[in-house]
């Protein structure tokens, strides 16, 4: 909305002051702040209406190698309001809608399967704490919906948005490549993988976010550094003299990817505010889903998808965790952490959760801070 009434009002001396909406720093700027402030001014609201509609946390009586149970362990935490996610992804479509350019095609496929991961999200809360059904969505119903998803994003990166990406260094046009963080001469063409290279990376992705919010606080503060490496690395992708410098595809309007970037930190600030420890709301579903959906798509659209496995390093951490305990339970008979994922093994440790929490989003910051010095290691 900003940036068509900067141009619309261009030449008009009473609104000069406007024409600061056509910088994206400014815009990102706006965004965090209005969406952090909408999570803080309507939170206390949104918590207290899902209390009243009793959408309380369930915890799974899951025991693993110790005495004490998961549920003995979270016992208190149960019934305390979840789905606030929908609070999240609220401030972040009114931040988009106002600071956002809805003309740049890739800022709309973004917006777009954030909120498309979101609602896959609600269905499977709804069911759990609405419809008292514990299962929640089916794995099968969530699988296929997280694969059109990404099979759409996909198909349309192929096709109509397949000259948004310039490899200016090597002269190439397309999205059907894997870009390389260390080598600058390199990058893979995906070919027919590509479809399911993108099904791949957001089902992973939305998943291991997903599975990483199992703590107070820890998904959310995770998710900061590593949407802030992202802003960072979309501001410069958007501009041809900043990534043909550092030899990085340049992705059309990418520039506004930094400003829906900018509007998830915010989210996640205002939402963290309500769900440091002890949390008095749980994002659910409905929040994982739509961060992890949104971080993959940001970075298949700014061709990253290698720098979101280093970013996103406590994700990857959670969700091999899991894949690592069954894989060895069923082949062995034998457990490799105490509980999975491997929050709930530090948990098992007597380690105090706001410990964990701190720790874990000290190594995310770590990880961001990698990951943007990839940018010169080229």
């Amino acid at each position: 909305m900003i940036p068509w009434l900067a141009e619309l009002l261009a030449g008009n001396e009473s609104f000069s002051f406007l024409r600061v909406g056509s910088y994206i720093t400014v815009r990102a700027a706006g965004a965090l702040i209005l969406s952090f402030g909408l999570s803080v001014l309507f939170g206390n609201r949104v918590i207290e209406y899902l209390r009243r509609l009793k959408v309380g946390q369930q915890i799974r009586d899951s025991q693993g190698d110790g005495a004490i149970s998961l549920l003995e362990m979270h016992k208190e935490k149960a019934g305390r309001p979840t789905m606030g996610g929908v609070l999240m992804l609220g401030a972040l479509l009114v931040s988009a809608i106002i600071f956002g350019d809805w003309r740049e095609p890739v800022f709309r496929l973004a917006v777009g399967m954030a909120a498309g991961f979101a609602v896959i999200g609600f269905i499977d809360d709804y069911r759990k704490v609405v419809r008292k059904n514990s299962a929640g969505l089916s794995a099968r119903g969530k699988l296929l919906g997280q694969t059109l998803l990404a099979a759409f994003l996909a198909i349309m990166m192929l096709t109509i948005h397949s000259g948004t990406t310039h490899y200016a260094h090597l002269g190439l046009t397309g999205t059907g490549y894997l870009a390389m963080p260390f080598l600058k001469d390199v990058v893979l063409p995906l070919g027919i993988f590509y479809i399911p290279f993108v099904i791949l990376i957001l089902m992973g992705t939305s998943n291991a976010v997903n599975l990483t919010d199992g703590l107070d606080g820890l998904a959310t503060g995770v998710t900061i550094p590593a949407t802030l490496c992202f802003a960072v690395v979309a501001y410069l992708a958007g501009r041809t003299d900043m990534s043909a410098y550092l030899i990085i595809p340049h992705v059309q309007g990418a520039g506004e990817l930094a400003v829906l970037m900018a509007a998830l930190i915010g989210v996640c600030f205002g939402f963290l505010w309500f769900n440091v420890y002890p949390a008095v709301v749980f994002m659910g579903d409905t929040g994982s889903m739509m961060i992890g959906g949104l971080l993959g798509s940001v970075a298949i659209l700014l061709k990253q998808e290698v720098l979101l496995f280093i970013v996103g390093g406590v994700y990857v951490a959670e969700a091999l965790s899991v894949i690592l305990q069954v894989s060895s339970y069923k082949l062995r008979g034998k457990r490799l952490f105490r509980m999975s994922p491997i929050h709930h093994h530090f948990e098992k440790l007597l380690i105090p959760e706001p410990r964990i929490m701190v720790r874990f989003w000290i190594v995310s910051a770590l990880l961001a801070l990698a990951g943007l010095s990839t940018l010169k290691l080229r």
